[in-house]
């Protein structure tokens, strides 16, 4: 299982504490420093089943400087892919990738389901 987060995120931290607390097993990637290929990125959307818009971090200071809301309607998905996999502020956090799932941002009525 492969959690990806950026490490100053409150969010991020709530969701690595919640693995922790339920005794689940992950590697951590730091989405600043090793963010996801646009291939990842494609394989991690069709596993997720949600629309592309769901990967972009819309609350981000980034998201908001670049004024996506007003772009992303007139891109393609291979044009939002290749700005997400640019820079990962631009990707919603945390994500979790199982064998079968990705979770995008933290919902612990979600989660719940990793534990089988």
């Amino acid at each position: 299982m492969l959690f990806v987060c950026y490490p100053r995120c409150t969010t991020c931290k709530k969701a690595q504490k919640w693995l922790d607390d339920n005794g689940i097993q992950y590697e951590i990637r730091d989405i600043k420093t090793a963010n996801p290929t646009g291939e990842e990125l494609e394989v991690w959307l069709k596993k997720s089943g949600l629309p592309l818009k769901r990967f972009f971090n819309t609350s981000g200071q980034l998201y908001r400087s670049m004024e996506l809301k007003d772009k992303l309607p007139e891109m393609s998905d291979e044009e939002q892919i290749k700005l997400l996999s640019q820079d990962g502020m631009l990707v919603k956090r945390p994500l979790l990738i199982t064998d079968n799932k990705v979770y995008v941002g933290f919902k612990e009525n979600e989660w719940e389901e990793i534990k089988g």
